[in-house]
Order: C-alpha cells, then structure tokens, then sequence
C-alpha cells in the first residue's frame, strides 16, 4: 500500500477519463490516500465534508438514511467511480453515507487543492470540472429512469406488472 496516488488509476477514473497521463501525473501529486478495511467509515450523511473521493480499489457502500433512521445500501461503487461531486462543486452537506465493503482504497481530492491546479493549470481544471458535470448529469439521468418506472409500477402503465 502507498501513501501516493497511482496516476494510471486517476486517469482510468470517471472523472479523469479524458486527461492525459502527465495530467494524471499532476492531480496524483495533490491527491490524498485513505486505506479503509471492511466495514470502516469513510464520511457521514450530513457531515460539512467537501471532498471528492475516486475509489482506486475496492468497493464502497453509500449508504442513505430514511425518515425512521433506518440505513439502506442504495449503490455499490466500484474502482474508477467518484462520490461527492456535488458537496466538493458548492460545499454542500454530504447526503450519503459512504462504507467500505472489504478492504478499499479511496484517492481524495479537497477543494482547497484543486484550487492550486485551477490557477496552475486551467485546462486540467476544466477537463475535470466537466467530467464532474457528466457523472452528475448521469446520475441524474438514472434517477429520472428510476423514478419512471417507479411511477409506471404504481400507476400501472406502459408496462407488464
């Protein structure tokens, strides 16, 4: 286990699959590393928490809490996917829980160094800054399909049921 991103894994990263590898090179360079075993927390739903997380290795539980504190596992991430596009773009509370499943390893990246490569190297920041904007649009996306069929079920419309 090292202490220093691997820039091959930024780069195969959701966010990062279109940088170059000196690219990669340069947010390696300012990102953090957390080693997770099982079970182990990585940030709670409603913490002032603003990093990104890129999951190197592993996998991660995000976990939501419903209105009667019970907590539901609603996605299973696995390596190369990001968590907390939204709280690091406007500082926002988490809204999920995030749990590793086994053993992981999770890359960080905080507002306060992204800043350092927005001034040092635009074009790296804007190429990030979009793919955050497509994980988010995809996301969304999902959850209006979701939502869709939902109201199909119980409508009982364009479907079998």
């Amino acid at each position: 286990m090292s202490n220093k991103a691997d820039f091959r894994k930024i780069g195969r990263s959701s966010v990062c699959s279109e940088i170059t590898e000196d690219e990669a090179k340069i947010l390696a360079g300012i990102m953090g590393v957390r080693e997770l075993k099982d079970g182990e927390l990585l940030v709670n739903e409603g913490e002032a928490d603003h990093t990104l997380y890129i999951l190197a290795d592993g996998k991660l539980g995000v976990i939501s809490a419903t209105a009667d504190g019970k907590q539901n596992l609603v996605h299973t991430m696995t390596a190369g996917e990001c968590a907390g596009t939204r709280a690091f773009v406007d500082r926002s509370p988490r809204k999920a829980t995030l749990r590793a499943l086994g053993d992981a390893t999770v890359y960080m990246l905080t507002p306060e160094a992204f800043d350092t490569v927005v001034d040092a190297h635009p074009r790296l920041a804007y190429k990030v800054m979009r793919a955050l904007f497509r994980v988010t649009h995809s996301n969304l996306m999902r959850m209006n399909q979701e939502t869709q069929q939902l109201s199909n079920y119980i409508n009982k419309t364009q479907g079998r049921y």
